[in-house]
């Protein structure tokens, strides 16, 4: 899988190659509305994640080769994809000896619960649950106890400017005792009150963009299976080229036994084979490396080997009206919830601002017992309200209505600008859906295609009428059919849990796209 923590709102582009001809295709996202955003980081107005992109490492793509080459076409920002929290996981369980059985239900489990990004997600409710506190308090009590004893000796005539005749004109050494509960209250604060609306504003766009991180996460996982299984996809077919060359050498080398063939042939039937078992070599890495990927995103402790359960053959997928499903994006993606609330936060502390200007009335006492020492202390109290009129300030409450005004406009922008970007996602999904369908059976029949000019040139060339050059040929023409429907078939599938993340159902579907569940 691959994804990815980015503006979370930004996608990358990577080619993938298949049959000589260029597609484009997307899987939107991502993660990580701003994964990607660093993870996802809560400040004093809470915003969200904000990481470089890939969340879905297979965004926008080109068809131009086997799914490997367009992910490394894709990610050559080594440093980027390592700081991306969508890609890392925080690892739990035992080491286990003996490999795990890994399906793409399973995969998706342990991603939404080890996955980094979504542990920084939750971090981020918690520091705006925090926030929300904070703005909670400029409104409830606050008590305090004091309680101190301590020595006095007081110079009367210096203090006083007085001269009592018979006394000293130094009294003490004398102790003194005080013990006292003090209370303060806003009784009105307009200003505090918009605040803590604004926070609990924003505490729900925290909540949403966490509910967003975890549909990035299965968009990251479901994209990195689905490469696995491509990866392995290819491991097979080139397990098969090779055997397949393999018998062809040794044809070619009992012909020329016989007579029948040159020692070109068997020379050439020999480099075919070398050939062959180097594709074979670097698909098996492909396919280990790919793994690892796959592990770390999902928390897998370090070192445990898995077997890749899941098969996913080709399941057409029909979607809802275009314009049905746009609808319900805007209702369903918990990116758009989640900058909805951070306009109506942006709104609460505009009126906050202005609030400033208002008057406030507060209350205070404090009750406590003072004397020389505890034993013959007694009680005292006192207590007042407090009305504060702002007449001048300077133009400081001009300054914040000012920059909350800046923060309002820009959060509004934001906000019809990934109303925009989710019609648009949407839209190519539905598009990326149908071309790569097309694809697929257009490769299909290019592989049936190929197996059968394979088999005409081997008996040609078995019965003499050719030299085996028509069969290397074959060969390879089989091997690119083989390797572009493995890419097609791919991209089909990636398309569909492209579109359940653009709908805003990813975590909630994802088997139904991609299974047929």
């Amino acid at each position: 899988m691959n994804n990815t923590t980015t503006d979370l709102n930004e996608e990358p582009e990577f080619l993938q190659r298949g049959s000589g001809k260029r597609y484009r295709y997307g899987s939107k996202l991502l993660l990580l509305s701003s994964a990607l955003l660093c993870g996802v980081g809560a400040s004093a107005q809470y915003s969200t994640p904000a990481t470089p992109a890939p969340y879905n490492p297979i965004a926008l793509a080109e068809v131009t080769g086997a799914p490997r080459t367009a992910v490394q076409a894709g990610q050559t920002n080594d440093r980027a994809l390592s700081q991306n929290p969508y890609l890392g996981g925080v690892a739990a369980g035992k080491l286990s000896a003996t490999p795990v059985q890994l399906s793409l239900n399973d995969a998706v489990a342990f991603g939404l619960k080890q996955n980094l990004a979504g542990v920084l997600a939750t971090d981020a409710v918690t520091d705006a649950r925090g926030q929300r506190w904070q703005a909670l308090s400029e409104l409830l009590p606050h008590v305090i106890t004091d309680t101190g004893f301590g020595v006095h000796q007081v110079n009367v005539k210096a203090a006083f400017g007085l001269t009592i005749p018979g006394e000293p004109p130094i009294i003490g050494p004398f102790g003194y005792f005080d013990s006292r509960a003090y209370l303060t209250q806003s009784v009105f604060d307009w200003t505090s009150i918009e605040r803590a609306r604004s926070s609990q504003a924003l505490l729900k766009s925290a909540e949403f963009s966490s509910k967003d991180a975890r549909e990035l996460i299965v968009l990251v996982i479901v994209s990195n299976y689905l490469l696995a299984i491509a990866d392995q996809s290819e491991v097979e077919s080139a397990t098969s080229q090779r055997d397949t060359a393999k018998a062809l050498f040794q044809q070619a080398s009992d012909q020329k036994t016989a007579g029948l063939a040159s020692t070109v042939d068997v020379l050439r039937s020999q480099v075919q084979l070398q050939s062959r078992e180097q594709k074979l070599i670097v698909a098996q890495n492909n396919l280990a490396k790919q793994k690892l990927v796959l592990a770390r995103a999902i928390g897998l402790p370090s070192g445990q080997k898995f077997e890749i359960t899941t098969q996913i053959p080709y399941q057409e997928l029909t979607p809802s009206g275009l314009d049905e499903s746009i609808q319900s994006a805007y209702t369903d993606r918990a990116d758009f919830q989640s900058q909805m609330n951070q306009v109506g936060s942006a709104e609460l502390e505009r009126k906050a601002a202005s609030a400033e200007r208002y008057p406030s009335l507060g209350a205070e006492a404090d009750y406590g017992l003072s004397g020389v020492n505890p034993g013959s202390s007694h009680g005292t109290v006192d207590a007042a309200a407090t009305l504060r009129i702002p007449i001048f300030q300077g133009g400081r409450v001009h300054g914040d209505v000012l920059r909350a005004d800046a923060s309002l406009t820009r959060e509004r922008q934001r906000l019809e600008d990934l109303r925009a970007r989710i019609d648009q996602e949407v839209r190519d999904a539905y598009l990326d859906l149908d071309a790569a369908a097309q694809e697929v059976s257009v490769e299909k029949s290019a592989v049936t295609l190929a197996t059968r000019n394979l088999e005409q040139s081997r008996d040609r060339f078995t019965s003499g009428v050719t030299d085996n050059i028509e069969v290397v040929q074959a060969q390879d023409a089989l091997a690119i059919a083989s390797d572009a429907y493995i890419a097609s078939l791919y991209s089909y599938n990636l398309s569909k849990i492209s579109l359940a993340r653009s709908t805003g159902v990813a975590e909630s579907r994802f088997a139904e796209y991609v299974e047929g569940k």
